[in-house]
């Protein structure tokens, strides 16, 4: 019988037959014993010899090589050199059951010497090296896929060229003839490709120059995880519903997905709409992207048109409008959904027929807030369609049933009936007052939906345009505790930067959106933008932003008026908002227990609580500069007791005046070698 060695990276090799893939760690083999004779180093005995015809390189244990019988495939694989990467998708998909990717991760090895980064001589290229000696490979576009192949082979890449190759590719000069040749060479990489940077660049073409044709092949290879973002980003262009299906099946952190996906994939509409009726939409478990990707892969428009009558699936395609349109998010993928217009026209059109319960107001008011200030208003309406829609909305809630099912959720005992409760009252009427036509400028305090704890956050409007998704979009604008309060948009003759949105995970990660604002003579001037590079944008943060001018008494007005509206705030909100302003005018208060004042809040996830927070820095005195991370944190929680906000917060300074607030506040962070010091438990505990 003969017998096959499978090493680690997927490529056999027929005993007594050895192959070029074998060569390579023959010859790194042999470089070692060279290496070790001349260094008298011990070489690694390790070598089980004893069975015939087989290499002593080829069965060292580094390989982990084992023995199989060899089929009729195998052998036509040992002589013809390794599968192509679509061939092994293709039988991986086959084994799979349902033909779904495992929960586990699919990730195609890369064998060492095979032309990959790990193989390559000399040291590995930096990223910006990298880009340009794949985008030189590629100039002039190779004939063939060999060709690349070999160019590829000679260069020393990082270990993941997924950044590298897009790069260089998303760079490449193409028009005319060269797309043509490009969409060809790009197919035979995507179909013959055995290293994971040749199928990478076929991919990054295709995402150029890719046509309907090139569907399967795109989806298939999005099983494997060093693919998938290319694939979908190629099929993107192609079909929104077959790249919302290759991106569902990779999200291997949400399994609840993979019925959804089966049944898709099925084209059977009950299963369809069972699969989606039974996810549970939650913003823990279904971001902004992930809506999107539901909604276009269940082609969400046509099946609400096929089941026209069904409330549950015109509530659940509201919602997933909602998770779509949320800017808590890192990013808001509503804008990214071809079909969001056509799924807002059919979610608000049938609102009526929805029951006028606590949880179908929430989500058509946060609908009216999107089309109102939102990412909504960027969709590519036909005039007039979008103040339609809202209008529609603004009649539907008006009316007495919807009014009766907010008072009847006022008594309710869950904890999401009285957030609902509370935050329509205070917003249900404030979409539908915006001005017509639109001002050159609009400051607008939005509080989004707070059962899925959306931020408060002050949108700006130019030209009813709403400025922070459209120029930003990888987090909300800021609070107005941040901008109103502290003064910061207010324009001065000296130019001030201000940080108008910060991205959700924070600035040192993905950064935020600054302006610098100013005054010259009778206006105000925004101008030098600074931002990120964003995924929809080119390169380098694309276009540059314009200077806006306004008229300066204008200006002025707006700033007042959203200043001084403080319907949207609620009770422990206004609290917080008055501890703050007294602990910034008398900072002696916390001084003289050596502490500083740190953030002083009330959110959504205890509307009913402010939290006072603050530094401890031992013989902390006035002027004393000392960063806060060599401090001690400490966070007071303050439950709202029903009195006016004005008498509560006396109450807050009175405490922290007479009382030292280390022993009442609890120790939640700082400096660890200084917690240890002083007696506290490190970590701390979670308050």
């Amino acid at each position: 019988m003969r017998f096959q060695l499978t090493v680690p990276w997927g490529i056999p090799l027929t005993t007594g037959q050895p192959s070029a893939a074998m060569s390579r760690p023959c010859q790194a083999r042999r470089d070692r014993s060279r290496d070790d004779e001349s260094t008298n180093r011990p070489r690694d005995n390790r070598l089980d010899t004893a069975r015939p015809g087989l290499s002593r390189c080829a069965h060292d244990l580094r390989n982990r090589v084992q023995l199989r019988p060899v089929s009729a495939q195998d052998e036509r694989e040992a002589l013809t050199g390794p599968p192509s990467i679509y061939d092994q998708a293709r039988r991986l998909l086959r084994e799979s059951p349902d033909r779904l990717p495992p929960e586990r991760d699919y990730r195609f090895p890369t064998p060492p010497g095979s032309g990959e980064s790990e193989g390559s001589d000399g040291p590995v290229l930096t990223r910006a090296a990298a880009k340009d000696a794949v985008r030189a490979a590629l100039i002039p576009l190779p004939p063939d896929a060999a060709t690349l192949h070999r160019r590829l082979a000679s260069l020393a890449l990082p270990s993941r060229p997924l950044w590298v190759v897009r790069s260089a590719v998303q760079a490449l000069p193409l028009s005319g003839e060269d797309q043509d040749a490009a969409r060809t060479l790009a197919r035979e990489l995507v179909r013959t490709g055995t290293t994971v940077t040749a199928v990478l660049v076929g991919l990054a073409l295709l995402g150029r120059v890719g046509e309907p044709v090139d569907e399967p092949q795109l989806s298939l290879l999005g099983v494997f995880s060093q693919f998938v973002g290319l694939a979908v980003a190629a099929l993107d262009r192609i079909d929104r519903a077959s790249s919302s299906v290759t991106w569902l099946a990779a999200t291997r952190h949400l399994p609840e997905l993979r019925p959804l996906v089966r049944a898709v994939r099925m084209a059977e509409p009950d299963t369809v709409r069972t699969e989606l009726l039974a996810l549970v939409v939650t913003p823990r478990r279904i971001g902004s992207e992930t809506a999107h990707r539901i909604a276009a892969a269940a082609r969400l428009p046509e099946l609400l048109d096929r089941y026209p009558d069904d409330t549950e699936l015109l509530a659940r395609a509201a919602r997933l409008l909602v998770r779509m349109s949320c800017t808590r998010d890192y990013w808001a993928d509503l804008a990214a959904y071809p079909d969001a217009r056509a799924l807002y026209e059919r979610v608000v059109t049938r609102a009526g027929l929805l029951p006028a319960t606590l949880a179908h107001h929430a989500a058509l008011l946060a609908l009216a807030l999107d089309l109102g200030s939102g990412t909504g208003v960027l969709l590519d309406w036909v005039p007039g369609e979008r103040e339609a829609l809202l209008q529609r909305l603004r009649t539907l809630l008006a009316e007495p049933r919807w009014a009766d099912a907010v008072e009847t959720g006022a008594g309710g005992a869950e904890p999401e009936q009285r957030l609902w409760t509370g935050w329509i009252r205070r917003t249900g009427r404030r979409p539908f007052e915006l001005p017509t036509p639109a001002q050159r400028l609009r400051f607008e305090v939005v509080v989004g939906e707070p059962v899925d704890r959306e931020p408060v956050e002050v949108r700006i409007l130019l030209d009813g345009r709403p400025l922070v998704p459209e120029a930003f979009g990888l987090g909300p604008a800021n609070a107005p505790e941040y901008l109103l309060d502290q003064g910061r948009l207010q324009a001065g003759p000296e130019p001030r930067e201000v940080q108008l949105a910060e991205a959700s995970c924070t600035e040192g990660c993905c950064g935020a959106l600054h302006v610098t604002i100013r005054r010259e003579g009778e206006e105000v001037v925004w101008d030098n933008w600074r931002r990120p590079a964003l995924r929809h944008y080119e390169q380098d943060g694309g276009d540059e932003l314009p200077a806006y001018r306004f008229d300066a008494a204008a200006y002025d007005a707006e700033l007042a008026r959203v200043s001084a509206d403080r319907s949207w705030s609620w009770s422990a909100r206004t609290t917080a908002r008055l501890i703050t302003a007294q602990l910034a005018e008398h900072p002696e208060v916390l001084l003289r227990w050596e502490a500083r004042a740190g953030w002083v809040t009330s959110g959504h996830q205890d509307p009913d609580t402010v939290v006072v927070t603050f530094w401890h820095l031992p013989g902390l005195v006035v002027g004393d500069e000392r960063s806060l991370i060599d401090g001690l944190q400490f966070r007071w929680e303050v439950a709202d007791d029903g009195r006016p906000p004005e008498e509560q917060a006396a109450a807050v300074l009175r405490r922290l005046a007479e009382e030292d607030p280390r022993t009442y506040a609890k120790f939640c962070g700082g400096n660890g070698a200084l917690a240890k010091e002083l007696g506290y438990s490190w970590p701390p505990r979670n308050p």
